[in-house]
């Protein structure tokens, strides 16, 4: 397909001071223009006389959150019934809904007590916005910025926000970029990889020529380009604010005993299946702290814990609540708690941390010495960060870090596979870039 030639041309990578991390595969040729059945060229979307590549889409890709207690429900079925996320086996279909409709009075209570909802799209939706803005001005030649989020689980969903981009004029014989920027710093299968699979699988049914039969040449010609920012989990400004947050908080502390207050890094738990499988989430969170740790110069002692287990197979510990506790009943009080997985608040912040681990640990004699380090939300560090990032990606022409190709180990699925290929510029052609 047509559709594929500029992410097929990827025959150099990036140098190393072009990019922090794994090395990114890069766009060959810089845009891709379609062509109608008259052989006159279309420019992708609307161009203006001061970007010559612009406009382009930003999607931020995250797993949401429900804004109001009544979208529960709905956001507990699409949780449950990601394999990705939450592997239950051939039996997923049956227990999926019926753990989400269990579930769903308990949920609602936790979200009625951090005020009747999720703040990740407000606050998600406020990062892409401020991000663009500073695009428009470092990046004028992809400019203008358009952003946009992509909920796994929560509105807006995958598949609502590809008809907006259609809608707004991307694709559909007028071709255009889009960056899938993951909010999820550090790479997992259940998290950034479900996210990917879902844009897959919508522009699949949605731009894909073999999907759709009755699709016009142009519009098969013109379609989407995408390019993905992957992962990022000790990117500067990343570790930046994430230090500023917690010197921040360290600063609470009474001088005499600021550096040993013990730094408790956690982040959300996977199930020991995906761990097993090969999944990189664990060593890139680790990756992360050891960063933040450097940042910080190594000052307080500090431990990496794991919260949010769900069901009663094994998932990847220590868990966060029974490290607090622990350290508590040992006489250990200070504590400061940083979330080194999310980029914003939301349940497991707002609900997990504050009212139940903290809450707990005051009940074993804390005394209120067990802190949380502030979520990086509207944090301008990481706000800059956010478009240092995305800058960096379309002035090289990445399409994706080195690292999106290569699968776990153990992976076993196609639609996993089919993604990365898509993803990676292979399509159908072939699979060289990808392990099988």
């Amino acid at each position: 397909m047509s559709v594929q030639r500029p992410l097929q041309a990827l025959t150099k990578r990036a140098t190393t001071s072009q990019c922090h991390f794994h090395k990114p595969r890069i766009w060959q040729s810089q845009r891709c223009m379609a062509t109608v059945s008259n052989g006159n060229v279309v420019p992708p979307v609307t161009q203006d006389n001061t970007s010559s590549k612009g406009p382009t889409a930003m999607v931020f890709m995250n797993m949401g959150g429900p804004s109001t207690t009544d979208e529960v429900g709905d956001f507990l079925s699409r949780l449950f019934a990601d394999a990705d996320l939450i592997p239950l086996g051939p039996l997923q279909n049956y227990l999926g809904p019926l753990i989400s409709r269990r579930r769903t009075p308990k949920i609602k209570k936790q979200y009625a007590a951090i005020g009747g909802g999720s703040p990740i799209r407000k606050w998600s939706e406020y990062q892409a916005s401020e991000m663009c803005k500073i695009l428009d001005k470092t990046n004028p030649e992809t400019a203008p910025h358009k952003p946009y989020v992509a909920f796994r689980y929560a509105n807006p969903i995958t598949e609502d926000m590809y008809a907006q981009l259609l809608e707004d004029g991307f694709g559909r014989g007028r071709g255009g970029r889009a960056v899938a920027f993951t909010q999820y710093p550090q790479y997992s299968c259940s998290t950034t990889g479900s996210s990917l699979n879902e844009l897959w699988k919508w522009r699949q049914r949605l731009e894909s020529p073999t999907r759709n039969a009755n699709l016009p040449a142009a519009e098969a010609e013109g379609t989407i380009n995408w390019s993905v920012i992957d992962r990022w989990p000790t990117h500067p400004g990343l570790i930046d604010a994430f230090a500023q947050n917690i010197t921040a908080t360290l600063q609470t502390y009474p001088e005499e005993i600021r550096d040993s207050v013990v730094i408790i890094y956690s982040a959300h738990s996977l199930p020991m299946s995906v761990v097993n499988r090969g999944d990189p989430y664990p060593a890139e969170v680790a990756a992360t702290v050891w960063a933040v740790q450097q940042k910080l110069g190594f000052r307080n002692p500090y431990r990496l814990s794991w919260q949010s287990q769900v069901g009663p197979s094994a998932w990847l510990g220590a868990q966060t609540s029974d490290t607090v506790n622990n350290f508590v009943k040992k006489g250990q009080k200070d504590l400061c708690l940083v979330p080194i997985a999310f980029t914003s608040d939301h349940i497991e912040t707002l609900f997990e941390i504050d009212q139940e681990v903290i809450h707990e640990a005051n009940e074993l004699g804390a005394d209120g010495r067990v802190r949380r380090a502030e979520s990086l939300n509207g944090s301008p560090t990481f706000i800059h960060a956010l478009a240092s990032l995305a800058g960096a990606h379309l002035r090289n022409g990445e399409v994706c870090s080195r690292q999106m190709g290569l699968r776990c180990p153990g992976c076993k699925s196609e639609r996993c596979l089919e993604s990365k290929k898509f993803f990676m510029g292979q399509g159908e052609r072939d699979n060289a870039a990808v392990t099988l």
